[in-house]
């Protein structure tokens, strides 16, 4: 005999709509698996959605020969800005196909490791503006990393230095966090109020993220070079199965796209940042690891396999931060009523949409001991490696797993140590409890740190 799937009382017609904040919804959804665990549903004016919530489940509807990502709702919205991208093809586009045998020969681990020395030079940049800054400097970590993650993306992917770490924020910026606000509220508006009270700025956020990459890809044009870069394969590679290659209008997408899904890896290094202020002696721990080997010089692609503990800081952060907060799954057509889960102790309808709350199913305390505290030894060496395959789905799953995920583990290793072997940090407000928000990721809010150059 099956479990009903608890689910908060709604009301007539429109259903839990109350339950779900359209400014907040993901920590929306962390109140509600604090409250009803493994899984829960919510109606939203009359969709039943489904809400995977600990790491069992979460392995199950990650098998692909029973489910696939579901693209609905936010993603679908999204496509005004980035079409057919790889982050929002739907299945039977088969554009995807295309654009993934292009795009994924240059962003394989070793592809992303030939970025390394710009990753860890525009890190050095950020670093030496904030020794200039003078010491006990307020910063807002989020803002100082967004801008950090966009020159950096830019200048890997693209062959562009924006020069916006210092001076005014790249427009790119506000233009991404706004797009993807709307794309999140749009779906539980009715199209009508969509159209006359949101259009227009969700507009031209769209067309100041596709300004972004039409100026990107004129430099290039207008700046010939031998560079072997993302760039370069959509400008110039055709898809070895069917010769097609990627017109003009396609090649923005997916320059789109790139920013949007980097702009996980601040959360993540922000997040850390704040773990590592409430636990000081993961700092010394990982400092005396960054000087064993590091020590004085520069940072050199060898030393990031030497770093373990400060890997198990990234992975840790990934953990808690959910900065990527979840993904969405749907059975495979064709399937048949009703889809059993977890043994037939729950079932759905074969059409059903479900999203993976990260945030409970990396707090899952079936798998982890004490989930709450920032542990950073779990998620290293032998213990990371007994971990389920269900408690690493930072980067999403299969098929459709992000794209960039090589080149975002650097980014991130190379940010931490960076920070770490040259910066002291301090809470500006002692009293700060961690507050996050977010849209397709996850961020601190409200996150302000002293900074100071290290030992000084």
């Amino acid at each position: 005999m099956t479990t009903k799937i608890p689910r908060p009382p709604g009301l007539p017609l429109l259903g839990n709509i109350s339950d779900v904040d359209p400014s907040n919804t993901w920590v929306s959804l962390q109140k509600l698996w604090e409250k009803y665990g493994e899984i829960f549903k919510i109606t939203v004016l009359g969709h039943d959605i489904v809400f995977i919530g600990n790491i069992a489940l979460c392995e199950e509807v990650c098998d692909e020969k029973r489910f696939r990502k579901f693209v609905g709702g936010p993603i679908v919205e999204i496509r005004k800005a980035v079409h057919a991208s790889l982050f929002t093809a739907f299945a039977d586009e088969r554009i995807w196909g295309v654009h993934h045998r292009i795009l994924a020969p240059n962003l394989t681990p070793t592809a992303a490791a030939e970025h390394f020395h710009e990753i860890r030079d525009i890190a050095a940049d950020l670093t030496a503006k904030w020794r200039d800054l003078g010491n006990d400097a307020n910063v807002s970590v989020i803002d100082e990393l967004n801008r950090l993650d966009l020159e950096t993306t830019t200048q890997c992917f693209f062959g562009r230095r924006l020069h916006g770490l210092t001076g005014v924020e790249h427009p790119m910026i506000r233009a991404m966090d706004q797009a993807t606000g709307e794309a999140m509220k749009r779906p539980t508006r009715p199209k009508l109020v969509n159209w006359l009270l949101h259009q227009s700025r969700f507009d031209r956020d769209c067309d100041t993220m596709r300004q972004y990459a039409a100026e990107c890809l004129q430099y290039r044009k207008d700046n010939p070079t031998d560079r072997k870069d993302l760039l370069h394969a959509m400008m110039n590679a055709k898809d070895p199965e069917t010769g097609k290659a990627m017109d003009e209008t396609q090649i923005i997408d997916e320059m789109v796209s790139m920013p949007i899904g980097s702009s996980t890896a601040p959360c993540v290094i922000a997040s850390a940042i704040y773990y590592l202020l409430q636990n000081t002696e993961c700092i010394a721990k990982a400092r005396q690891e960054i000087d064993s080997v590091i020590g004085d010089g520069d940072i050199i692609y060898e030393h990031l396999d030497n770093v373990p503990y400060c890997a198990g800081i990234v992975r840790e952060s990934l953990r808690l931060s959910a900065a990527a907060p979840g993904f969405n799954i749907e059975p495979l057509p064709g399937t048949k009523d009703p889809v059993l889960l977890d043994g037939g102790k729950y079932q759905v309808p074969a059409t059903q949409t479900m999203i993976i709350v990260l945030h409970g199913v990396n707090r899952d305390p079936a798998v982890f001991e004490e989930p709450e505290e920032f542990r950073p030894e779990r998620m290293v060496g032998e213990a990371f490696d007994r971990l389920p395959e269900g408690a690493k789905k930072w980067f999403g799953n299969g098929k459709r797993v992000c794209i960039g995920r090589h080149y975002a583990w650097i980014w991130n290793i190379i940010t931490l140590v960076t920070l770490l072997k040259n910066v002291d940090f301090e809470m500006a407000d002692p009293e700060y409890k961690l507050k996050q928000d977010g849209w397709f990721n996850l961020r601190p809010v409200g996150f302000d740190v002293k900074i100071k150059p290290r030992g000084s």
